[in-house]
């Protein structure tokens, strides 16, 4: 029961997600991508230090006060402006298929917090599905990397870790605390770069682009970690993960319908392709150590 309520908050969680970086793409524009990945992160701060005063949470003990910092660099730093940063040089579409490697790198950190044994059979996966993600940057950056897509490795390196040590955080404390503690603890590290971001004019920014700003920050940084770390903390970090298979699908159709980007049959086929081998690395058996 418990398994099956984690997976069904997973997946509304990666609905909401799913919506990041076409978002993202569409107020590109109008907003500095370090305004976007941290000034979003300092209004989710805000509503997240209200919550944690208003209903009195206990503090973070001293293991959990460092381990909050590790989830906060990944989920409130670090994916926020990478991803950011990816999306001035690469499609949402291009960035949803990247992301598809994001359920197995989060397993395969999850492991290792859990101090367990992958099978040989889940390491060929990964490589596997490794692999296809390169050659999938290289074909569509017509035979090299572009500057996004070392960006996006970062991100989905930055989220794996946080997504992980949050999973675990959440099965100590709240998963809705989780997110609200980690968001208030790199508050120092991200207002002053926010401030310095801010748009000159703001006022001059259209209702729509700052529509999609508030969306990413109260959607992407803060409710949908809500349902996140309860999902993970309720069904298992790698278990969990694994719904976010679907979000390359999600974004790809939020590209075509928010940003009117055509999706070609090479994208459609290198995302079926890597959810499927990423889908074989999760059944590969893992062993407990000794």
């Amino acid at each position: 029961m418990n398994e099956n309520r984690g997976i069904l908050l997973g997946l509304i969680a990666v609905l909401m997600f799913s919506l990041t970086l076409p978002v993202t793409r569409l107020i590109i524009d109008d907003f500095d991508p370090i305004f976007i990945g941290l000034g979003r992160a300092v209004v989710a701060a805000s509503l997240a230090g209200l919550m944690l005063w208003h209903l009195r949470a206990p503090w973070p003990n001293q293991r959990q006060f460092f381990d909050l910092l590790i989830t906060a660099f990944g989920v409130v730093i670090g994916f926020p402006v990478l991803s950011a940063w990816a999306m001035q040089s690469v499609d949402a579409s291009h960035g949803g298929i990247m992301l598809g490697l994001l359920p197995l790198m989060t397993a395969l950190i999850s492991v290792f917090i859990a101090h367990e044994r992958p099978s040989a059979g889940f390491w060929v996966a990964a490589i596997a599905g490794s692999a296809l993600v390169v050659m999938f940057a290289l074909l569509k950056g017509q035979g090299e990397f572009q500057l996004g897509d070392f960006a996006l490795f970062g991100a989905i390196v930055s989220a794996a870790v946080g997504y992980a040590m949050g999973g675990k955080l959440a099965r100590e404390m709240p998963g809705w605390m989780v997110i609200c503690w980690a968001l208030l603890l790199a508050s120092p590290f991200i207002v002053i770069p926010a401030y310095l971001t801010l748009p000159a004019q703001p006022l001059s920014i259209s209702l729509q682009s700052w529509a999609g700003f508030l969306y990413l920050a109260l959607f992407s940084q803060l409710f949908g970690f809500f349902l996140w770390n309860k999902g993970l903390a309720l069904g298992g970090i790698a278990r969990v993960s694994q719904t976010q298979l679907l979000q390359p699908f999600f974004t790809l159709g939020f590209s075509s319908l928010i940003l009117s980007e055509i999706i070609d049959a090479q994208s459609i086929l290198f995302a079926i392709v890597v959810v499927v081998v990423v889908a074989i690395g999760k059944r590969m058996p893992i062993h407990q150590r000794t």
